[in-house]
Protein backbone atom coordinates (compact mmCIF):
# COMPACT_ATOMS: atom_id res chain seq x y z
CA UNK A 1 0.00 0.00 0.00
CA UNK A 2 2.47 2.22 0.93
CA UNK A 3 5.13 1.52 -1.89
CA UNK A 4 2.10 2.15 -3.99
CA UNK A 5 1.61 5.07 -3.27
CA UNK A 6 5.34 6.08 -2.77
CA UNK A 7 5.79 5.01 -6.71
CA UNK A 8 2.35 7.03 -7.82
CA UNK A 9 4.04 10.32 -6.22
CA UNK A 10 7.22 9.68 -7.69
CA UNK A 11 5.69 9.08 -10.82
CA UNK A 12 3.26 12.14 -10.91
CA UNK A 13 6.34 14.40 -9.92
CA UNK A 14 8.56 13.33 -12.73
CA UNK A 15 5.97 13.75 -15.10
CA UNK A 16 5.68 17.19 -14.53
CA UNK A 17 9.03 17.69 -16.21
CA UNK A 18 11.84 20.64 -15.63
CA UNK A 19 10.81 24.35 -17.14
CA UNK A 20 11.38 25.12 -20.25
CA UNK A 21 15.22 27.00 -20.23
CA UNK A 22 13.66 30.82 -20.56
CA UNK A 23 11.60 30.24 -17.73
CA UNK A 24 15.04 28.71 -15.74
CA UNK A 25 16.88 31.79 -16.74
CA UNK A 26 14.51 34.73 -15.48
CA UNK A 27 15.96 34.36 -11.92
CA UNK A 28 19.62 34.75 -13.20
CA UNK A 29 19.10 37.62 -15.22
CA UNK A 30 17.47 39.16 -12.19
CA UNK A 31 20.10 38.81 -10.01
CA UNK A 32 22.49 39.61 -13.02
CA UNK A 33 20.36 43.16 -13.28
CA UNK A 34 19.86 43.95 -9.52
CA UNK A 35 24.08 43.19 -9.36
CA UNK A 36 24.17 45.32 -12.56
CA UNK A 37 22.16 48.31 -11.27
CA UNK A 38 23.05 48.72 -7.64
CA UNK A 39 26.90 47.27 -7.37
CA UNK A 40 29.16 47.41 -10.84
CA UNK A 41 27.70 50.69 -12.44
CA UNK A 42 27.80 52.83 -9.63
CA UNK A 43 31.70 51.25 -9.24
CA UNK A 44 32.35 52.36 -12.43
CA UNK A 45 31.22 55.74 -12.38
CA UNK A 46 32.82 56.52 -8.95
CA UNK A 47 35.74 55.05 -10.73
CA UNK A 48 35.77 57.16 -13.92
CA UNK A 49 34.79 60.56 -11.70
CA UNK A 50 37.99 59.56 -9.32
CA UNK A 51 40.49 59.35 -12.94
CA UNK A 52 38.59 62.99 -14.20
CA UNK A 53 39.82 64.56 -10.93
CA UNK A 54 43.29 62.96 -11.13
CA UNK A 55 44.31 63.53 -14.75
CA UNK A 56 42.74 67.05 -13.93
CA UNK A 57 45.28 67.85 -11.28
CA UNK A 58 48.09 70.70 -11.76
CA UNK A 59 50.67 72.61 -10.55
CA UNK A 60 49.76 74.62 -7.40
CA UNK A 61 46.62 72.22 -6.69
CA UNK A 62 46.51 71.05 -2.46
CA UNK A 63 46.23 67.10 -2.56
CA UNK A 64 45.67 64.44 -0.62
CA UNK A 65 47.11 60.97 -0.85
CA UNK A 66 45.62 57.43 -0.14
CA UNK A 67 48.28 57.54 2.95
CA UNK A 68 47.16 60.65 3.92
CA UNK A 69 49.99 62.69 3.42
CA UNK A 70 48.62 66.16 3.05
CA UNK A 71 50.74 68.26 0.24
CA UNK A 72 50.52 70.94 -2.51
CA UNK A 73 51.85 69.91 -6.48
CA UNK A 74 54.94 71.16 -7.41
CA UNK A 75 55.35 69.06 -10.57
CA UNK A 76 53.39 67.03 -12.77
CA UNK A 77 54.74 64.34 -14.99
CA UNK A 78 52.74 61.54 -17.09
CA UNK A 79 52.60 59.14 -14.23
CA UNK A 80 54.16 60.81 -10.69
CA UNK A 81 53.36 64.07 -8.91
CA UNK A 82 56.35 65.82 -6.75
CA UNK A 83 54.31 66.79 -3.46
CA UNK A 84 55.75 69.32 -1.18
CA UNK A 85 54.62 68.54 2.30
CA UNK A 86 55.65 71.57 3.98
CA UNK A 87 59.48 72.35 6.11
CA UNK A 88 60.91 71.20 3.10
CA UNK A 89 59.82 67.47 2.39
CA UNK A 90 59.05 66.87 -0.89
CA UNK A 91 58.21 63.78 -2.01
CA UNK A 92 57.57 61.80 -5.23
CA UNK A 93 54.29 59.59 -5.37
CA UNK A 94 52.67 58.12 -8.37
CA UNK A 95 49.63 59.88 -10.13
CA UNK A 96 46.61 57.20 -9.33
CA UNK A 97 47.55 56.91 -5.75
CA UNK A 98 45.95 60.78 -4.96
CA UNK A 99 42.76 60.43 -3.50
CA UNK A 100 41.38 64.04 -3.40
CA UNK A 101 42.08 67.41 -4.59
CA UNK A 102 41.26 70.04 -1.57
CA UNK A 103 39.72 72.71 -3.15
CA UNK A 104 40.78 76.28 -2.34
CA UNK A 105 39.51 77.79 0.99
CA UNK A 106 39.65 74.44 2.73
CA UNK A 107 37.14 71.59 2.82
CA UNK A 108 33.53 72.34 3.44
CA UNK A 109 32.23 71.72 6.49
CA UNK A 110 30.17 68.43 7.52
CA UNK A 111 27.24 70.46 8.76
CA UNK A 112 26.70 72.31 5.52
Amino acid sequence: MLSDQLSLLVATAGAAGDPPWYVAAVPWILMFGILWFFILRPQMKKQKAHYDKVSSIKKGDKVVTAGGLVGKVIKVDDDYVDIDLGGGTKVKAVRNTIADIVPPGGAKAAND
